[in-house]
């Protein structure tokens, strides 16, 4: 019998796609998304959908009338910029919303969760390349929240008091781009954004002067990650780094997109601005902990990734 895994905010732009991989290698999937971000069109129509929000307990009190083998925690506030306008949504959402799916994992005896962490729990780096035992220290109010779920997801795993194991696994999400990434939402990832502005014929707008970098890394091998970690021991109880590996600067990125447009910095305006708090100056992930343990390398070269979105972005233009 094929397991039932419970996607919160499966609606979304990470969720919905492990979804549909999910459902493509003969998961049950039940997905739990208040729309906030997330589109009803991004639901599988193969999966139980619950509008609901996983700060209300009486939502989660729907979704687990289903019989839940896996959790894939993904809901929350995603957006470093936003986490300084409003802490306590941050807070609520990515904390609250966390320990709400402890309780019913461990009301419910759900042995297996997987939560989904971020690069910005490493705050500014030692260095670049960055392990995962390298120090945590969130300069963002988001960082700090998604890290404070992380060691609740991680502790409670830890626990032998419950009369069962809570087997869990954190993954520590570099940049994450592929389709489905919002092309209009300003807060939400950088490659969509800037594939936006270009496709609308709008100036793009830098923070910082460019020369900052990032660990792009495409959903699909993202999911793979996931999955493929489902009943994998040696997960559980781990952290792991998801991302490519590779560093790409703002300014390569943007040159990259304008090319694939067939546009560049005199036909497209570019504005840099002042950089904004909580920003990381360089970001790269080490990867060599989830190859060896999970057995995960990315496939997606960046740049055939990022003319896959473009892609996409033209077709529902």
């Amino acid at each position: 019998m094929s397991k039932t895994v419970l996607v919160t905010g499966g609606a979304g732009f990470i969720g919905s796609n492990i979804a549909d991989e999910l459902i493509d290698r003969g998961y049950k999937v039940v997905i739990i998304d208040n729309l906030s971000t997330g589109l009803t069109e991004n639901i599988n129509r193969k999966a139980k959908y619950i509008k609901g929000d996983v700060r209300n307990t009486k939502d989660l009190d729907k979704v687990f009338k289903n019989k839940i083998d896996v959790i894939f925690h993904i809901a929350g506030c995603a957006s470093t910029i936003k986490s300084f306008d409003d802490p306590a949504a941050d807070l609520n959402t990515n904390v609250g919303g966390t320990i709400n799916i402890i309780n019913y994992a461990v009301k419910h005896k759900v042995s297996r969760l997987l939560y989904a962490s971020s690069m910005t729990s490493y705050g500014v780096p030692d260095a670049v390349p960055v392990k995962e035992t390298f120090s945590t220290r969130p300069i963002a109010y988001y960082g700090i929240t998604k890290y404070a779920g992380e060691r609740y997801v991680l502790a409670t795993g830890l626990r032998e008091d419950m009369g069962f194991k809570l087997n869990a696994t954190a993954f520590r999400m570099f940049n994450v781009y592929g389709r489905r990434q919002s092309l209009t939402n300003p807060y939400q990832g950088v490659v969509s954004i800037f594939i936006g502005n270009v496709l609308r014929g709008e100036k793009v707008t830098v923070f910082g002067d460019g020369m900052q970098s990032r660990d792009y890394v495409h959903i699909s091998d993202v999911a793979n990650a996931w999955i493929g970690a489902i009943d994998n021991k040696k997960a559980f109880g781990e952290v792991f780094n998801l991302g490519s590996g590779i560093r790409v600067s703002v300014n390569e990125l943007i040159d990259i997109t304008l090319k694939s447009f067939g546009k560049n910095r005199k036909t497209n305006k570019i504005v840099y601005k002042a950089a904004r708090p909580g920003d990381q100056r360089h970001m790269q992930a080490d990867i060599s902990k989830a190859a060896r343990m999970l057995k995960w390398n990315p496939r997606i070269k960046f740049e055939d990734g990022l003319q896959d979105v473009i892609n996409w972005a033209k077709e529902t233009k």
